[in-house]
């Protein structure tokens, strides 16, 4: 007959002699203490059983209550609105050809973007506060994401919506320091960083980054939106010695293979200076600087860059002029441009370019020029364009007064025009394409047509 087990060890009969775990203690009433007589401790009172006690942990509460509360209505969540979606249907691929008549499908407001926004199944508008994600052929509204701050500018990159909002920095400068990466299909939040972008930046990318190009900072960022360089006032600086310069300001900004091209402005130098600098450095508050150099004159402009060759465009020479990977100027073309056309930076710093599979557009106010992708030859020209010319079906389109121009990508030759009625809009238009969507930017507003 086994033994009677007490709190975890034997006991023997009573009178007999207690065996157990050495150095173990029973804790349970009626153990050695109770058999020798001893009387029992009596527990003491809790503490918060006191009614000050009571009174002290409900205000401790409610403290912690509306400390949370607080936090809670000052925080970016609560100031921001995310509706999303699923995908929507895949969009048709483009006609053959491009269309004898394009009638417009919807329009929309979108003040913040410069270019049009479409990738995969959506168009995404950027107004006021508010990304918005549409039905390409509606219009629709799909997902919505909204700040209480207003939008600084928008673009596509990585096949999102990169949206940059107005807030100050963490130095205190007034600046577009929230960005924000969305997923156009979706409305869904890729990525979120407070950085240092300035008011006034526009977006430059090269495809695999993109740089915020402020008046006197460049920022570049990966996809994940961490910072990969820094170039020029750098808010908070620890050590000078990693700017080359900064105490200049900035004029154009271009990407291109890794790259960051930039024409600087600084106090003692004969003319503007042209920069070239990697995207990702080691370190990225340590910029390395390809090559710098001073070019003939002022108010120059970076126009594009492409593999190894940078184009600057230099208005009291009149002419373009081509820089190699060294910065060696290799050629100088004659640019016969109307004066305003050069008469100040491009808006964003950012010139009006688009490139296809076999040339660079650059719209310079009044005309649009072919550079040629392989090292930015001067091809051809045509007058009276509002704006860069993009692939729709498989052809070149440009905008201009009362249509659209098909041309012939090699020479520049008119194929045919097609009437579009912009509702007494005469300004610049940018173009792009989504299956057999045609987007046009007319200042303030998107529209589609097909």
């Amino acid at each position: 007959m086994s033994e009677p087990v007490e709190g975890g060890r034997h006991r023997r009969p009573e009178g007999g002699e207690t065996t157990g775990l050495i150095g173990a203690e029973d804790v349970l009433a009626g153990g050695p203490a109770a058999a020798h007589g001893t009387k029992p401790r009596r527990s003491r009172p809790s503490p918060w059983n006191r009614p000050r006690d009571r009174v002290t942990a409900v205000v401790l509460a409610v403290a912690v209550i509306a400390t949370g509360l607080a936090v809670w209505a000052g925080s970016e969540s609560r100031a921001t609105v995310q509706q999303t979606s699923a995908p929507g249907a895949p969009v048709p691929l483009g006609p053959d050809a491009v269309p004898a008549t394009l009638r417009e499908l919807w329009q929309a407001p979108s003040g913040a973007a410069p270019v049009p926004i479409a990738e995969g199944t959506a168009v995404a508008t950027a107004n006021g506060d508010e990304i918005t994600g549409r039905d390409p052929f509606t219009g629709q509204v799909r997902w919505r994401y909204a700040r209480d701050l207003p939008l600084c500018t928008a673009a596509e990159v990585w096949g999102r919506v990169l949206a940059v909002y107005r807030k100050d920095g963490l130095d205190g400068r007034s600046g577009c320091s929230e960005v924000v990466g969305l997923g156009i299909d979706t409305g869904l939040r890729k990525a979120q960083r407070t950085g240092s972008a300035e008011l006034g930046t526009g977006l430059v990318t090269d495809g695999s980054q993109v740089t915020a190009t402020g008046p006197d900072l460049l920022v570049t960022w990966r996809d994940d939106l961490v910072e990969t360089n820094e170039y020029g006032r750098v808010p908070a600086l620890v050590n000078p010695d990693k700017q080359p310069r900064t105490g200049c300001t900035y004029g154009s900004v271009a990407m291109a293979s890794g790259r960051v091209g930039v024409i600087e402005r600084c106090a003692g130098d004969p003319g503007d200076r042209l920069t070239v600098m990697k995207a990702v450095p080691k370190e990225s508050d340590q910029p390395q600087v390809s090559f710098s150099t001073i070019v003939a004159g002022h108010h120059a402009q970076l126009v594009a860059m492409s593999g190894d060759y940078t184009a600057v465009a230099l208005p009291d020479q009149r002419l373009l002029v081509r820089y190699d990977a060294d910065g060696e100027q290799t050629a100088a073309y004659p640019l016969d441009l109307p004066a305003p056309d050069l008469g100040q930076d491009p808006p964003g710093r950012v010139a009006a370019t688009e490139s296809t599979s076999a040339n660079v557009y650059w719209y310079t106010g009044s005309k649009v020029l072919a550079l040629s992708r392989d090292n930015l030859t001067p091809l051809w020209t045509v007058n009276g364009a509002l704006g860069p010319g993009v692939t729709f079906a498989h052809q070149l389109v440009v905008p201009i007064p009362g249509g659209l121009a098909v041309l012939n990508e090699s020479d520049g030759s008119t194929i045919r025009t097609i009437a579009v009625d912009r509702h007494g809009y005469p300004g610049p238009v940018r173009l792009a394409a989504l299956g057999p969507v045609l987007l046009e930017q007319r200042g303030g507003t998107l529209a589609a047509l097909s």
